[in-house]
């Protein structure tokens, strides 16, 4: 796990991130994973993709990290709904599978990175630093499985 992040612009205030899953573990996860690097926190958490709008509305996080699936309304139609009203609050996707057309997605919408569950320990933290420093996190190759 890092322990700093080189190269990420100098903030006075720490990275707020609303992480977004229905799965309970996995904000928790997501969460200790996130909370390892310095000046990073998990400002707020959401079960379901409406939860996800209102509270980045709410509290407007630094970044977001959302699961495509989700109940009330999906990763997909939850991030076009914030881009629509805070298009500088960056989304990364977080899926359990990445098929090539779920990617191909991302990169023509609001999306400003995608990863995969099973790549997260590696790739989640990367993502992040990539998007806040105004570049795109998405993996090199995608798999044919459906995004879950």
């Amino acid at each position: 796990m890092a322990t700093s992040t080189p190269g990420l612009k100098a903030q006075a205030s720490p990275v707020r991130i609303l992480v977004a899953d229905d799965h309970e573990v996995m904000r928790l996860g997501i969460r200790n994973l996130l909370e390892s690097v310095p000046n990073w926190t998990v400002s707020d958490e959401a079960g379901t993709g409406r939860e996800a709008v209102d509270l980045a509305l709410q509290s407007s996080p630094d970044i977001i990290i959302m699961d495509i699936t989700m109940p009330e309304m999906n990763g997909f139609e939850a991030a076009a709904q914030i881009a629509q009203r805070r298009p500088d609050i960056p989304v990364i996707m977080f899926s359990l599978h990445l098929s090539e057309d779920i990617v191909a997605r991302f990169k023509s919408g609001p999306i400003r990175g995608a990863v995969s569950k099973s790549e997260a320990a590696r790739d989640l933290l990367d993502a992040v630093r990539s998007v806040l420093n105004g570049g795109t996190f998405f993996p090199p190759k995608a798999s044919s499985a459906p995004a879950s």
